[in-house]
């Protein structure tokens, strides 16, 4: 993992969402870090820098560096909170993260050889129905992401969940609940083939 990404954050006392209002005016982001060991410490964040940061693919699926007061905390992106209408963050989660103990988190699918695969050369259309898939494992074998070879899919196929590769100590925890659970990653379909004309009435 080349990328580091460092939170610059400051620790605050108040709760409660007056409290989280007056920080938003400031041009600030309320958060919270928690999980480990420590209890959970609420957080403030500069707002524009937190958008340069999720700008990133990347952020989402890395081991970030929050430094509070000083000191560096080891943490994943858990939960953002955006505002529904403006580019606006209003609230981010943190989960801290220990060397020794098994992750969940999502990172993204990166689909390659689409146009070269067997299914598109025949006319047939990708249609992919996940963007990024849960995994678990420990933080140090944490993928930024999962490439999926679509080089080979024919017409009519799908890859699923099970079909993907993953690098070693990484697993997709949906797995482990039965079959049935195995969803569809991307498949390729037929085309939807061309309405039959309307025949023009016959003049009597």
């Amino acid at each position: 993992m080349a990328n580091v990404f460092e939170f610059i954050a400051e620790a605050r006392s108040e709760t409660g969402s007056s409290a989280a209002k007056v920080v938003r005016r400031k041009g600030k982001v309320p958060a919270v870090i928690y999980g480990g060991s420590d209890a959970p410490e609420m957080l403030i964040l500069d707002h524009n820098d937190l958008l340069k940061h999720l700008a990133h693919e990347a952020v989402y699926s890395h081991v970030l560096d929050v430094k509070v007061d000083g000191r560096t905390e080891k943490a994943v992106l858990k939960h953002i909170q955006r505002h529904p209408a403006k580019p606006q963050i209003l609230h981010v989660d943190f989960m801290r993260v220990e060397k020794d103990h098994k992750l969940k988190v999502h990172v993204p699918l990166h689909f390659i050889n689409e146009d070269v695969s067997v299914g598109v050369k025949k006319g047939g259309i990708v249609n992919h129905t996940m963007a990024d898939v849960e995994i678990a494992c420990l933080p140090k074998d944490l993928p930024e992401y999962i490439e999926v070879n679509m080089a080979a899919v024919e017409i009519g196929s799908a890859l699923h969940l099970s079909d993907l590769v993953l690098p070693a100590g990484v697993e997709i925890p949906e797995l482990q609940q039965g079959a049935e659970h195995d969803h569809p990653v991307v498949q390729i379909v037929k085309p939807k083939t061309a309405e039959a004309s309307v025949e023009e009435p016959t003049a009597e």
